[in-house]
């Protein structure tokens, strides 16, 4: 099985990292959503109208994630292709970052935030281009504006975009950012009491601990079957059942 493909281990792996990352979704996504929402005029912000226009806004984010994972994957391909210890060591970067995903959201350590910075420069010369489609009247005006959006800088977005660069294909990278994006879609189109008793589950503890050791078994499991490429003349049992690299 290879690791990155497109079985449901790992989708559901950025799937669950996109649901329960929601808290810090909602922190820094908040602001937007509510900003964005009143760019709707207010003649315009019937619940039908304006519900199409705040899925139009996540639709055009989600997007942006899986364009962006479909590039970074075709750069892991490109690399990869160059050598077969890069992409041995493509392969381990996955498992690894699976794993400090999985510290952040049991909150054992929140060092993928510090990534965000990264972004901040590309992000300035976005920016003005949302502002210029505002006030948003129309559906696919509020598709392009969260198209926008989906690039603005986020350390829980480049994790996965640093896992998706072993995806193996653009079409795997793509479909784990499309998972996790649907992850995130939750916390930010409920509302009200419905919002606060989704942001009190997904930060509970025991929640979040659950979650976190389910994706660290999953990527030690991959790591157990990479074993035999790390360490040339061993065999660990039922490594390739495990889904060994070529």
């Amino acid at each position: 099985m290879d690791p990155t493909g497109l079985d449901l281990p790992p989708l559901a792996a950025a799937f669950i990292f996109g649901l329960l990352g929601g808290a810090h979704c909602i922190g820094m996504c908040g602001g937007i959503m509510s900003a964005l929402t009143f760019a709707v005029p207010p003649s315009m912000r019937s619940k039908g109208r304006l519900g199409g226009l705040l899925l139009g806004y996540n639709l055009g984010r989600i997007a942006s994630y899986m364009v962006a994972g479909a590039l970074v994957a075709s750069l892991g391909t490109l690399l990869g292709s160059a050598s077969n210890s890069l992409r041995l060591v493509l392969q381990v970067l996955a498992a690894v970052m699976m794993i400090l995903m999985a510290l952040y959201l049991a909150n054992w350590w929140r060092g993928l935030t510090r990534i965000e910075a990264l972004g901040r420069h590309l992000w300035r010369h976005l920016e003005p281009i949302g502002r210029r489609l505002m006030p948003v009247v129309k559906v696919p005006q509020a598709v392009a504006l969260g198209a926008v959006w989906g690039w603005l800088p986020c350390g829980l977005v480049y994790s996965m975009l640093t896992w998706s660069l072993a995806g193996g294909d653009p079409g795997r990278g793509a479909a784990l950012m499309g998972a996790f994006g649907l992850g995130t879609l939750p916390a930010l189109l409920v509302t009200g009491v419905a919002a606060r008793q989704m942001t009190n589950l997904i930060r509970h503890p025991a929640t979040r601990t659950i979650a976190a050791l389910v994706i660290i078994a999953f990527a030690l499991w991959q790591l157990w079957g990479l074993w035999p490429q790390l360490v040339p003349g061993t065999e660990m049992p039922h490594a390739h059942a495990h889904g060994q690299h070529g």
